[in-house]
């Protein structure tokens, strides 16, 4: 099938996985498990979900091994987007186009949902998986942790808000991007690659393309978050810009951001030539994050 059409697939059967896994809306505690479908579903690009099913396809890995490690990384990713979004971060009333979680509940309940939706991912990714050894199934939980926790995306998140208002160097902003945005991502794709026993050298590979992809992620959503309306995005525009926070296109300008972003995207492509044909997905999502418009 062509890109968008499984792009589309994947998508569909992430919303359907996310669905079965959180607890229905009726269940107590009623409002939070509202609230936690509130934030998480009927929304998002699935990067990240898309990302680990298209590592798992170089190895001809089954999308339903996939399923469990796909939502397990959104999971953490929807956690991250609520917290961020609280009055004490980043102090955003707008997510996906609809009020945030905080808004549209409150911050008591918000929190919880992030801690509530962190513990799923785990729940998520320890249920037994078909055909997945468990010494193999250990290994990406603690994948995930690292990615999730003070070595990755949290630690992350701290170091940018210490950096508000500070001159970073471009190196220092690479640090900060490669475990706030990066270490989710890079996290997707090894999830998918271990699903079917990549070799070392295979990973080795995959993690520098992933590396490449969290930090065009990245320089991509400065320069949106520059040049693009709210509604295009679904969240408020120009807010790095409102809170002087460091970013590609402030220290780099947007005609060297973009630059910086094509060469990361050519660097991607180079880093999967030896996967062939079969690499196809993990190429187009290169392609699509570079030229996406939201």
């Amino acid at each position: 099938m062509d890109f968008l059409t499984w792009m589309d697939t994947i998508q569909q059967r992430t919303e359907s996985a996310l669905e079965a896994a959180l607890p229905a809306p009726d269940l107590a505690p009623a409002r939070l498990h509202d609230a936690m479908r509130y934030a998480v579903l009927g929304g998002g690009k699935r990067v990240r979900p898309l990302l680990c099913h298209a590592a798992g396809a170089i190895f001809d890995v089954d999308s339903k091994v996939l399923d469990a490690p796909a939502i397990a990384v959104e999971l953490i990713h929807a956690y991250s987007l609520v917290h961020d979004d609280l009055p004490c971060m980043d102090d955003d009333d707008l997510r996906r186009g609809k009020p945030s979680c905080h808004v549209q509940f409150d911050e008591a309940t918000a929190l919880l949902v992030g801690d509530a939706l962190q513990t799923l991912a785990f729940q998520t990714l320890s249920t037994r998986l078909a055909g997945i050894a468990a010494a193999r199934q250990l290994d990406m939980l603690h994948l995930l942790a690292l990615a999730s926790g003070s070595r990755g995306m949290a630690g992350g998140q701290a170091i940018d808000l210490a950096a508000v208002g500070q001159q970073l160097t471009i190196g220092e902003l690479e640090y900060m991007h490669i475990h706030k945005t990066g270490a989710l991502i890079r996290a997707a794709v090894l999830l998918g690659a271990h699903c079917g026993e990549a070799a070392p050298d295979a990973l080795e590979r995959l993690r520098h393309f992933a590396n490449r992809i969290g930090l065009l992620f990245q320089v991509v959503d400065d320069i949106l978050d520059a040049e693009a309306s709210t509604a295009t995005l679904g969240k408020t525009a120009g807010k790095d810009a409102a809170q002087n926070k460091p970013t590609y296109v402030n220290i780099l300008g947007a005609r060297e951001a973009k630059t910086m972003a094509s060469k990361l995207r050519q660097d991607a492509h180079d880093a999967l030539a030896p996967f062939g044909d079969s690499a196809r997905r993990l190429h187009e999502l290169a392609d699509f994050i570079v030229e996406r418009t939201f």
